[in-house]
């Protein structure tokens, strides 16, 4: 027995269809008539069959396949192999061959690999659609003139002037109509556009026939008469087999190609592509048994349904509907569209295949002559070919661009010292280039081997040690600097292998090896930094060898994990940097070594901005919290915390603001710390001269491991600062769930970037 409870999310679902689905199934349908009826002309096939696939196309791909939203049925894609089966096979054949595609459909969404079918270079896809647009604009040309079309484009072209003499007015006026109409939809206000510029198109050319003799759509019989057996085709198995494989290839590339299109424009929507495949599938075996075009997913009419606002699959399965009951009741009209229309329609369908956009896409990418080769192949070959073309140059081109190496030999300026410098992929293939550019090496110069290479084999670096112990025996000393993935000593040890940028970061910020004693470990740094980032360094380090200022004064506390010139993405020379145990400004007493130090830098270095820079899990103040007594030294050094110890348990906004954040104890009184240790800065004389003078800031930060993030300390809360490489605004903590928002200026009077 059915309860309210039970009846409520049904006439929920009731409200939605009913609200969004059904009318957007009602536009999609008026796109989806006019579309099918032309390609099916276009095709070589009977006009029914376009219905026949739009219906099948809606209902049978909208329920068993992996999108709600994705609308289904004949494209224009499919409308250059199809008419060449026709002429070939016949349309009964041709419907045998449509089963045969959906068959491999669902074969490829069994199998799952139809994320690979996305794995295309996307400059062949689009030349292939540009090829196919040439073809139907080429083809259909003729028909707009009043003739018929050509079985070939190439024969489209050659027979062109003849038709141009020949050409009858009527037809003509008919199609530049259409095409007009089209065009000025484009130009007017949206809320105009909401009835679908074919149709109009369509409906005004067909009403402007009456008064003219054209050519019309003939129809034999009812759409149910069109239903008919497929034939299995008689010998040329190889050749069917063929067409097979280039319904279902195309179909499927362009459906899935849909789909994450509209996945993209519905944020939260995504299909199941594996199963779309199936559904299309399905779709293609009725429509190929019961005499209809094959069918894809269709971008045009997708998004229009997800723009329309459908939300389930109950509008694209009403559209397949609608097109049914139109076809039944109202077969009559279908006879009064002239050819002419129709023509002007899919001229204009496939000038639009011919983007610009990827035509600029793929001249800015280097992929251009991919490009126009996959169109010429698709033109004046066939489908088939033209992609094999595109898809056997697009490979070529990326083997090319990937074992491609640039080898540079050059004299530093005003030095005797000369750099070769390698950067790319290192191969065999490589070496004619690497002699002749180590060639160009004088004998008994220094010289540095700059490496920024991911891949090296045995034969490349065979070549370079050769090279430098025979320039090391002459007396003339080689310096190799590695900074790439791929590193000479790795290829040592084993097969060549293309190296990881991780490893090279942890290179470069990683901690030593936990091996051999720490004199070991410090040489092996020393020997790393001298082969790996010395050469880099030289130059910039040669011009601040006359100069003591820095941008910013920065204290921080002397814990090991905190690198300040990695946290704030800053160089030497950036920071003039003060550690101690805690990050505190004594007060008063006989230590004045901060003190000096700020003096030092607002003084002489002229620094624009002054931070304090805290941690967390600082053992300093975890002592402090936990009050543990020390010794001589260090117990009289953190004497200088008391105070933010004492503000922390009277209940500072910083330490409440960090425990809605979710942060611990010890960490809130680390940032209560640097918000003590702020106001203490703004006491000094030194400083508060530097703010009223000069302009100077004076910012507060909190280094969390656990995130790897700068957080702001202010003196009455915490901010975080987004990941962005400038004017960067300060936003609040809501990883952890509080905070405040403010700007703040950060290190040298900049927005600080916390990029790394």
């Amino acid at each position: 027995m059915s309860t309210d409870t039970d009846l409520a999310p049904r006439t929920s679902q009731l409200a939605r269809i009913l609200h969004h689905d059904v009318p957007a199934s009602v536009v999609v349908f008026l796109v989806a008539l006019p579309l099918s009826l032309g390609i099916a002309v276009a095709s070589g096939a009977p006009v029914a069959a376009g219905l026949i696939a739009a219906v099948v196309g809606g209902v049978v791909a909208g329920l068993l396949g992996g999108s709600a939203v994705q609308v289904s049925g004949p494209t224009a894609s499919l409308t250059v192999v199809v008419a060449e089966s026709v002429h070939h096979f016949g349309w009964a054949a041709t419907c045998f061959i449509t089963i045969g595609a959906g068959v491999l459909q669902i074969l490829f969404g069994l199998s799952r690999i139809a994320r690979a079918a996305l794995a295309i270079a996307p400059v062949v896809v689009h030349g292939m659609l540009a090829g196919i647009g040439v073809i139907i604009a080429l083809q259909q040309v003729h028909v707009l003139l009043g003739g018929a079309s050509l079985s070939s484009p190439f024969q489209s072209l050659i027979q062109l002037p003849h038709q141009l003499v020949s050409v009858h007015h009527a037809d003509f006026c008919v199609g530049l109509v259409v095409i007009a109409i089209l065009i000025a939809w484009r130009f007017l206000p949206r809320k105009l556009r909401t009835v679908p510029g074919p149709l109009v198109a369509v409906v005004v050319a067909t009403l402007l026939s009456l008064f003219l003799d054209v050519d019309r759509i003939v129809l034999s019989g009812a759409m149910f008469d069109a239903i008919g057996l497929p034939a299995i085709p008689t010998g040329g198995w190889f050749a069917v087999g063929v067409a097979m494989i280039t319904i279902a290839l195309i179909a499927s590339v362009e459906t899935l190609l849909s789909a994450v299109a509209v996945d993209k424009a519905r944020p939260g929507h995504r299909t199941d592509l594996d199963l779309e495949l199936i559904g299309q599938g399905a779709a293609n075996m009725t429509s190929g048994m019961l005499g209809g075009l094959p069918v894809a997913g269709v971008i045009v009419r997708s998004i229009t349904n997800a723009n329309a606002g459908a939300q389930t699959r109950a509008a694209t399965v009403l559209h397949g509907l609608w097109v049914l009951v139109f076809a039944v009741a109202l077969a009559g009209l279908v006879q009064q569209i002239p050819k002419a229309a129709l023509a002007g329609l899919l001229i204009l369908i496939g000038v639009q295949l011919i983007k610009l956009a990827h035509i600029r896409l793929a001249r800015r990418n280097g992929d251009l002559a991919v490009y126009l080769a996959t169109v010429l192949g698709v033109v004046f070959l066939n489908l088939l070919q033209g992609m094999a073309i595109g898809l056997a140059l697009s490979v070529a081109l990326l083997l090319w661009r990937v074992v491609r190496v640039t080898i540079l030999a050059e004299q530093v300026a005003g030095a005797r010292r000369w750099v070769v410098t390698m950067d790319g992929t290192c191969t065999f293939l490589a070496l004619p280039k690497l002699t002749a550019e180590l060639a160009k090496v004088p004998p008994g110069v220094p010289v540095t081997l700059e490496m920024t290479v991911d891949f090296l084999d045995h034969a490349s670096y065979e070549l370079i040690t050769d090279w430098a112990r025979q320039r090391e025996d002459s007396g003339a000393p080689v310096d190799f600097a590695e900074f790439g993935a791929a590193r000479m000593a790795a290829v040592v040890h084993g097969p060549p292998e293309r190296g990881h940028s991780r490893k090279v970061l942890d290179e470069v910020i990683g901690p030593w090896r936990r091996t051999g004693s720490r004199v070991d470990r410090i040489a092996a740094g020393i020997a790393a930094y001298h082969r790996g980032h010395a050469h880099l360094m030289r130059p910039h380090l040669d011009g601040l060898r006359n100069r003591h200022d820095a941008d910013s004064f920065f204290l921080t506390c002397a814990d090991a994990r905190i690198v300040p010139n990695v946290i704030t993405n800053s160089g030497p020379g950036d920071l003039f940097t003060v550690r101690n145990v805690g990050n505190l400004v004594p007060v008063g007493g006989s230590d004045v070594s901060v003190e000096a130090a700020l003096v030092y830098a607002l003084e002489q270095l002229d620094v624009r901005a002054v931070v304090v820079c805290g941690h967390s899990g600082c053992g300093a103040m975890e002592a402090l919290h936990r009050e543990v007594q020390a010794g001589p030294g260090l117990g009289d050094w953190l004497a200088h915390a008391r105070p933010a110890l004492e503000r922390f348990r009277l209940g500072h906004p910083v330490a409440e603001a960090a425990a809605r954040a979710g942060f611990g104890e010890v960490d809130q009184l680390g940032m209560v710390n640097v918000a003590v240790q702020l106001e203490t800065l703004y006491a000094y004389p030194a400083v508060r001269q530097g703010i009223e003078e000069r302009g100077v800031a004076v910012s507060g930060l909190f280094f969390d491991f656990a995130t790897a993030r700068l957080i702001e300390v202010r003196v009455d809360g915490i901010a975080e600062f987004d990941d962005v490489d400038s004017n960067v605004t300060a936003e609040p903590v809501r990883a952890r769930g509080g905070g405040m928002r403010s700007r703040t200026e950060g290190v040298a009077g900049r927005r600080i970037s916390t990029t790394m």
